[in-house]
């Protein structure tokens, strides 16, 4: 995958260029947010994968470079900054970032991150004539282009996120999802202050589906949707 660093200070670049390569990434670096917004524009190359932009760059300020790609391209783009508080990362959001990481940070969450958004934006290319379009899982029917869920032919009032949690379990009926993972996916959020959150929306969604068993918590680790038997 190729990816946009887009960091006017040197070092940390390297530093990090070395690690992203290490994985697997083709790593083109921008100083500046002139510099991102030209490497985005030829047509001629493979598209980029992601942009970790910094907010502190010397021309122009990260946020406003973020707007001005948002405006031309769907790329999904990570801040990555030291600006930590609150109000800075919901600004970011709002502009159309797809997530946000403060440093310092752990080199293997961000990882994660960069992963978690390039499978969202995949998830959302129409990649067949026959998109997935609905999913049952024994008596529950979950309607993605709609967002309607039914539990034996009976509709289901769910919340935005209360949605989006079942429809990522459902995904992958069995499988384990790690608490961080979920977080990322359904909040685009960093685990940290928000592990209560999910466990009041997954009892929600158990007492909402009158399935208790249906959402199985796995100690330690996270969730994982269980199939009814039969």
């Amino acid at each position: 995958m190729r990816l946009l660093l887009v960091e006017d200070d040197d070092h940390v670049a390297a530093a990090l260029s070395a690690v992203l390569a290490r994985h697997g990434f083709q790593v083109v670096h921008a100083r500046s947010g002139e510099e991102a917004l030209k490497a985005l524009l030829p047509a001629d190359k493979e598209p980029f994968g992601v942009v970790l932009l910094d907010l502190g760059l010397p021309d122009q300020d990260g946020y406003e470079v973020c707007g001005k790609i948002r405006k031309r391209s769907a790329i999904p783009v990570i801040m990555v900054t030291a600006r930590s508080d609150v109000r800075s990362r919901i600004h970011g959001l709002n502009l159309g970032a797809d997530d946000y990481v403060v440093k310092p940070y752990d080199t293997g969450e961000l990882l994660a991150r960069i992963h978690a958004v390039a499978r969202r934006r995949t998830a959302g290319e129409d990649t067949g004539p026959t998109p997935l379009a609905a999913l049952r899982i024994g008596q529950v029917h979950i309607e993605l282009p709609t967002r309607r869920v039914s539990v034996d032919g009976q509709e289901v009032q769910l919340t935005r996120k209360e949605f989006d949690l079942l429809a990522l379990l459902a995904q992958r009926p069995g499988v384990v999802f790690r608490r961080e993972q979920i977080i990322s996916e359904v909040w685009r959020t960093s685990w940290e202050g928000t592990g209560r959150t999910l466990e009041v929306h997954v009892a929600s969604l158990r007492s909402k589906l009158r399935l208790p068993a249906l959402v199985e918590t796995v100690r330690g680790v996270g969730y994982r949707l269980v199939p009814p038997s039969g």
